[in-house]
This record gives structure tokens, sequence and C-alpha cells, in this order.
């Protein structure tokens, strides 16, 4: 599948299948309306009730025939989940059957506390606040430029150059969203059920020039074995209009391969100074794995961590070309049957 219709695709059902249900609670919000239902008028509102019919039919849908279909739909074949053979047919079993440490180590903020006793509290992007709740005088409070996070899902991140551009309203309007949004709807990842959502504000972190430093999405086969095989995919401007990604081997050769929605650059970014470090810590966050991929951070010749993620692009990531689906699939150990 191009990778332009993947986007479309995840977009599509993000958009139509993320339900406002906060995980910790078992009553669910109404669907906000849909915005141009008020701008347009009576035309659209049959098209807005055929589309919640067709969200409330997928929401009956059983996991493992939901996540069929979507992994259809992305990846252009229907998986094999009772003998997977590739690696997305893999992590659809992780979807499926989560290891249970993947709730705690999937919190974006329950998971500081186990990367400060394997790396060092030091690795960690300084934490401004975590508030129950986010009010005027917590805004208030805050630094010129910050980072506004929920810890339960993928995509919740607001950056603030300057708290002067932005108003405390438009920060808590996104906050409500964002907290009453439950990733496990998306694309039914079980172990996003249980994690509680909550708000949390980090440093901003640029380096020299002002940039928001690339995001080292490290992929780690047999972390339990030893030093695990590493794969890097390198996402450079994730936040601006130039946004690519480049997948390099742990010995910075540029790969022709693409990931996700992301291409390759024209000109391959050059190898860090502080590559061998970035790899020292992916190795030692992947050491209790058999699969897991290490998000890092590394401005200026530091290493600071971002997030461990156990099921990427929830088993429907397309690769191109499709044959590293394959061979990745055969790195990755198979989990016990459904």
């Amino acid at each position: 599948m191009p990778i332009t219709e993947y986007a479309q695709a995840r977009e599509e059902v993000s958009a139509s299948d993320a339900r406002e249900e906060t995980p910790a609670s078992s009553e669910k919000v109404e669907t906000r309306p849909l915005l141009h239902d008020h701008v347009l008028g009576d035309p659209i509102q049959s098209q807005s009730t055929i589309r919640r019919m067709k969200e409330k039919a997928k929401s009956i849908l059983p996991d493992s025939l939901f996540l069929s279909l979507l992994h259809r739909k992305c990846i252009g074949r229907y998986p094999r989940l009772a003998r997977p053979a590739t690696f997305n047919e893999k992590i659809l079993q992780r979807n499926l059957r989560p290891d249970p440490r993947y709730v705690r180590l999937t919190d974006k903020l329950d998971v500081r506390e186990y990367v400060a006793a394997k790396l060092g509290e030091d690795h960690l992007v300084p934490l401004i606040a975590a508030p129950d709740v986010f009010t005027r005088a917590v805004f208030d409070s805050l630094p010129d430029a910050f980072v506004m996070k929920a810890n339960h899902g993928s995509t919740f991140v607001e950056i603030v150059r300057n708290k002067s551009e932005t108003t405390f309203e438009r920060l808590q309007e996104l906050s409500e969203r964002w907290l009453s949004t439950s990733f496990y709807w998306v694309a039914r990842e079980r172990h996003y059920r249980r994690i509680k959502p909550r708000i949390f504000f980090e440093k901003l972190l640029l380096d020299r020039k002002g940039r928001v430093p690339a995001d080292f999405k490290v992929h780690c086969f047999g972390g339990h074995a030893g030093r695990p095989l590493m794969y890097i995919l390198l996402i450079t401007d994730r936040f601006g209009n130039n946004t690519h990604g480049d997948v390099f081997d742990a010995q910075w050769r540029h790969m022709d391969v693409m990931i996700g929605p992301y291409t390759r650059s024209a000109e391959p970014p050059p190898r860090p100074d502080n590559l061998e470090a970035v790899l020292k810590a992916a190795t030692i966050m992947a050491e209790d794995f058999d699969y897991v991929r290490v998000d890092l951070y590394a401005p200026d010749n530091r290493v600071y961590f971002g997030e461990l993620t156990f099921t990427p692009g929830a088993g429907v990531l397309p690769f191109t070309p499709d044959h590293i689906d394959y061979e990745w699939g055969q790195l990755l150990e198979a989990s016990t049957g459904l």
C-alpha cells in the first residue's frame, strides 16, 4: 500500500474510531458532534447519521475481526492471526494478548520510574508538572516554553515555544479532548485500556540551533539475549514542514527502506557524534524484552528517553519494500497462540 494511502487510512481510523471514553471508567461519553454539521446545516446531517451508524457498527466488531479489516485496509492483505509470519501479524497478536508489563511501561508518566532505575534520572526529560486537574493556576505557573502531553496514547503532543502566543482556554480544550479519548478504540491495542489518562508538562528540548531534536526510534530485536539487533528510524523535522524518516542499521548504513508514512531524505543525515551513547541507552532499555522500540532524543551529545513502544503502528505499519515485513517477522519471536 502506498505510504500516502496509509497515512490517510490511519487518519480516517483515528477520526472515526477513537471513542471519547475514559479507560478508567465504564461510562461512555457521547461523541462530540462534527463541526461541519453545524456549519453546513441539514444536508450534512444525513451524512453525519450514516457515519455514526458506521462507527457504531465498527465499535461492536470483535477486536480480532476489527484488526483483520484494518490490516487489510492499511497493508493490503488479511493477516494470519493463528500462524503469524510477518512483523505486523506478530504485533497484532501483542495487541490482542499484551504482556501485563506493557501497561506500566507504555504509560508515559509511570515509565519514568522504570527509566530512572535503568538509565538514570539524567536521561529523563525534565518534568515540569503532572497535575490532577489542568487549571488556570497550573497554566500560569508554566514557563514560557514547554511541551504538553497526555500519557495514554500516541500523537498527544503540543509544543509551546512562547506561552504568550497561546491561551489557557485553548490548551484546556485540547487537554479535555485528549483525556476524553480512549486510545484503545483507535486500533484495539488492549494494554491502553488500563492506562488512566493524565496531562503532563515537560521541558521543551531544543538543540543549539533552536530546533526540536530528531526522534531516534530504535527497533530492538532480541534484547533479552544480549546486545540486540537494532534498526534506527530517524525522524527529522517531525513538527515542521519537511519531515523525513530515514532507516539505518547500527553501523549507520542508510537503508533503502521506508516505514509508515515517512519518506527518505534526499541526502541522509550524517552519523551523530553520540551514536554509541544512543545505542547503549537503547540496549539497556531493551534488555528485558524479545522486541521493543526505544524512542530517544540526542541533542548536543545528550541522550534523553522518549518512550517504549511494544506495538508500533498497532500492527498495520506498511514497509517499503514489503518484504521487510516478512524479514522483521523472522526476527520477532512469535507470541503464544490466541
